[in-house]
């Protein structure tokens, strides 16, 4: 057996506690997530709602399932997105992302109800101005500018960020604001 006779018998528990300690103390990362109540969806999650074909207006727009996001909340709501691949249809340059809501979202200063919907932007010098339609009708709700995200970001297709983190849709190198709607009461046990 070896021994270290610079460290003494008395500094083993000290540490003991300490290493307790860290492993009992909930880190501020999981507090901020239960504290909103909403997640990050999983794939399978995204896949159980989200449709292959999106219904968009009088199509059914194929979707691209690797590009999905969304967020969940403790009682199962979904906030969900994927891009829709339009090449081909009517919708080709108008739309260019499915939505699904089940609980309510404010963007600028309208609030979406839950139910589907689509989004197409157009490029301006101070961002993307982003349009969101309902999907069933085509009928414009609101729009409103996603502003360039600080260099170094990820650039990703598309994501919802969960509240707990930033509260924005991604679109490429660009953010959209977005506030949860009643969220102490709609996500209530």
């Amino acid at each position: 057996m070896r021994t270290y006779p610079s460290m003494s018998i008395s500094f083993l528990p000290s540490l003991h506690i300490s290493l307790l300690l860290a492993l009992l103390l909930p880190s501020p990362c999981l507090h901020a997530q239960s504290k909103t109540g909403w997640r990050t969806a999983s794939t399978s999650e995204l896949e159980t709602v989200l449709p292959t074909r999106a219904p968009v207006e009088k199509e059914r727009i194929e979707t691209e399932m690797r590009t999905a996001s969304g967020i969940i909340s403790t009682r199962g709501k979904i906030i969900a997105g994927v891009v829709l691949i339009t090449a081909g249809y009517s919708a080709d340059g108008k739309y260019s992302h499915f939505l699904l809501i089940q609980n309510p979202i404010m963007i600028g200063d309208v609030t979406l109800s839950p139910g589907s919907y689509v989004l197409g932007w157009n490029r301006v010098d101070a961002g993307l101005i982003v349009h969101i339609y309902e999907a069933a009708t085509g009928a414009e709700r609101v729009s409103a500018t996603a502003r360039q995200m600080a260099i170094g970001t990820r650039v990703e297709a598309f994501r919802i960020w969960p509240p707990g983190e930033r509260s924005i849709l991604q679109i490429g190198r660009f953010e959209l604001a977005y506030n949860l709607k009643n969220p102490e009461v709609t996500d209530r046990p």
